[in-house]
């Protein structure tokens, strides 16, 4: 029988991890290898494929991004079996922290996306690795250097309006609401907008 969840979440999963865009994972196949050392005895995850038989779900919307690349929200969804325990978990295709493009799709990404899903499934429903999610959610609250607080200069400020035009986004009231001008906007501010553009529509 699996350990406690609080029991889980104390086992060290660091030492088995890899770096990926400065974030540690957890191999999916040492996930299970460690919830089998720690009393699970079924252990595995599978894919659920929709009525045309592909795992991969789809939006019927579409995106095209500034360069013409289209692009649209992938999502696979899995089952994932622990003993006497079943979830379900679905989660989006993802290239680091950019969606992933029609020109971009791949076998390879789909499958990744599963493996992500199968380790964050587990860290939720038993605790193992569950910290390394906490430090993932954090890593955008690490403190910002003085540097950082002077004024946007005018060449990021001109990016992040042309972004917003392409995209139909009305900047002004965007900085406005968040009780700045174009003139007070700090290079922190202007990063953290720049990244919330590209994370929600992957622009280059």
């Amino acid at each position: 029988m699996l350990k406690s969840y609080e029991e889980m979440r104390k086992v060290d999963v660091r030492k088995h991890c890899k770096k990926r865009d400065g974030i540690d994972y957890l191999n999916w196949a040492k996930c299970i290898d460690l919830l089998r050392e720690n009393g699970a005895e079924t252990v595995y995850f599978e894919p659920c494929t929709g009525a045309n038989g592909s795992s991969l779900i789809a939006s019927e919307h579409t995106f095209t991004d500034k360069n013409g690349s289209v692009n649209r929200c992938y999502e696979t969804k899995i089952k994932v079996v622990v003993d006497n325990n079943t979830y379900y978990m679905q989660t989006p295709v993802m290239n680091g922290s950019n969606p992933v493009k029609d020109n971009s799709m791949s076998q390879q990404r789909v499958w990744n996306s599963m493996c992500r899903a199968f380790v964050k499934c587990i860290a939720i429903h038993t605790g193992l690795g569950f910290d390394l999610w906490v430090q993932e959610e954090n890593k955008q609250e690490l403190s910002i250097p003085e540097s950082l607080e002077k004024t946007a200069s005018p060449a990021k400020i001109k990016t992040i309006k042309n972004m917003c035009t392409s995209h139909g986004i009305d900047g002004d009231a965007w900085v406005t609401s968040n009780g700045k001008t174009w003139e007070t906007l700090t290079e922190g501010e202007a990063a953290k907008m720049l990244t919330a553009l590209k994370g929600k529509f992957g622009d280059d």
